[in-house]
Formats: C-alpha cells, structure tokens, sequence
C-alpha cells in the first residue's frame, strides 16, 4: 500500500465521519427524566427544541427542586448525547481513535 492510498483512505474516513458527525448533530432526541415528569428534546449538536415540565412539579414555593431536577435531567441528557456521538464516531472510523478528530 503506498502513500497516497493511505491518503485517500483517510480522506474518504474524514469525510465519512464529517458526514456522521452533522447527520447526528441534526437529530432530535427525547430525553425523559424523574418517571416522564421533565421530558427535554435536544439535537444532537445540543440545542434545546423543547421542555416539558409536568404541572405536578411546579411549586412556588419550592422552585429550588424543579430546578435542580431539571439540572439533573439536562446533565443527564449532555451525557447521553456524549456518549452517542463517541459511539456513531467510533463506528465511523472504524473502532480507530483518532484523538482531537472531534
């Protein structure tokens, strides 16, 4: 195998994983939380497209808990996303890690 096959063999793998990389950062995912009550629907690229909050969680007088449930629920959903994103990309290349490629 010469030089410029291996070249050309990782372009082609860059582009795959590119191409991967912008398809998944498009999809829109569900994340549920606390038994449904916080249901967040995220892209992949992790911009936020929606939160519903069960009426049932909505306390005046304790909004330090829906906010740290809702903190839990999008920690949990980043998370997700990462591990997601580590998978779709590790498939792409390959099994190969290819460190700092995204």
């Amino acid at each position: 195998m010469n030089i410029n096959m291996i070249m050309q063999q990782a372009q082609k793998m860059q582009k795959e994983l590119e191409k991967a990389k912008k398809e998944f950062e498009q999809k829109e995912l569900t994340f549920n939380s606390n038994g449904g009550a916080i249901e967040l629907v995220i892209k992949g690229n992790k911009e936020i497209i929606g939160i519903n909050i069960d009426k049932d969680l909505i306390d005046p007088d304790d909004k330090e808990m829906l906010e740290d449930m809702l903190k839990v629920a999008l920690n949990e959903a980043i998370k997700s996303i990462d591990a997601e994103m580590e998978k779709i990309m590790s498939k792409a290349s390959g099994g190969m890690n290819i460190p700092g490629l995204f």
